[in-house]
């Protein structure tokens, strides 16, 4: 497998971001991270690596200059574009930052890709990707059967996964146009170390360990595909390297749960980690709130496509991945 050497990473200082960039440096490849550290991006995510084999530029996807004279400098064989605003009830009450940064913000990164790419001699230009993060709630929501895969149709459901499948339309449309190489993949919930707080897994735990209640909407079966982080980066380094121009590559767990099945496996792990000191179990704490508004009742992917065009495999059981996630929130309180 032939290596991108100088890979340009947005969204690298956040928490699926910067376990990609983790596995690019450890595989000797040269990372240049461009992140706006907005909310959820933070530079404590990247100190665990070492300073010497990636260089972090501060800096928004929307400044197409800035990009345009990261891709010249360093010259880089492949972007890997992360950067997204992600946390679905944040887009219903502020989607023009969804808005701005998913669809606008990846239109000018992808013009100053293709005008870079333009430039490039045959053989770079023929080696260089632009690979593109999404969602699987660009699908929208399933019924009791089935699951999503790269020729399910789009129907999302949030301004969150709106904004996703406009951008995953506006990628497929620069290659389809522009010829610009673009790939394009599709993933489950992610779950594992240094995620923020604002998503069910680490919410629970930090909600679980300060006393808070642990909310969940509805009647808590809406059921997620959750997939490890490391599996999924180590799919989107397949992507780039052994993927075909132009195709979608989705990446599931093949680990469905309820949601209020995920709070109660976290509450278990508590109590036998750090066992409450009132003696009460922390699945007390579990507190059923209002549904959120436009909530999909189920995901899952089918991932047979990048299994069998990629060698595509997860390392990581959910059972056990989960506990050690806990694990880590314990042992990094701060």
């Amino acid at each position: 497998m032939t290596l991108h050497k100088n890979i340009l990473v947005t969204g690298g200082a956040g928490f699926i971001g910067s376990t990609f960039v983790a596995q690019s440096v450890a595989c000797g490849q040269r990372v240049i991270v461009l992140d706006a550290l907005t909310y959820a991006g933070h530079k404590e995510n990247l100190t665990w690596i070492k300073p010497e084999n990636y260089k972090l530029v501060v800096g928004n996807i929307a400044d197409g200059a800035l990009v345009s004279s990261l891709l010249q400098e360093h010259s880089v064989d492949a972007i890997v574009h992360f950067a997204a605003e992600s946390h679905v009830d944040n887009s219903i009450s502020k989607p023009a930052e969804f808005i701005e940064t998913n669809i606008v913000g990846t239109y000018i990164l992808l013009e100053a890709a293709r005008e870079y790419w333009k430039k490039l001699s045959a053989q770079k230009k023929e080696n260089f990707r632009f690979l593109h993060v999404s969602t699987d709630e660009v699908y929208g929501s399933l019924g009791a059967i089935g699951k999503f895969s790269e020729t399910t149709a789009m129907k999302p459901n949030s301004p969150y996964s709106a904004s996703k499948a406009a951008s995953d339309h506006l990628v497929h449309a620069w290659f389809a146009t522009y010829d610009l190489p673009t790939i394009i993949t599709n993933c489950s919930n992610n779950y594992g170390p240094r995620q923020f707080p604002e998503k069910l897994i680490p919410l629970m735990i930090t909600n679980a360990l300060s006393g808070k209640d642990l909310p969940v909407y509805g009647d808590g079966k809406n059921i997620r595909d959750w997939i490890h982080v490391e599996d999924h980066c180590a799919g989107i380094a397949l992507a780039i390297e052994k993927g075909k121009v132009s195709e979608t590559y989705c990446f599931g767990g093949n680990a469905e749960r309820a949601n209020i099945e995920v709070v109660q496996g976290i509450c278990r792990i508590l109590d036998t980690m750090r066992p409450n000191k009132s003696g009460a179990k922390y699945e007390s704490q579990i507190k059923y709130v209002t549904d959120r508004l436009g909530h999909d009742r189920r995901y899952a992917i089918d991932d047979t496509k990048a299994q069998k065009e990629l060698g595509f495999t997860r390392k990581h059981n959910f059972d056990s991945g989960l506990k050690a996630t806990v694990e880590w929130y314990l042992a990094n309180r701060k």
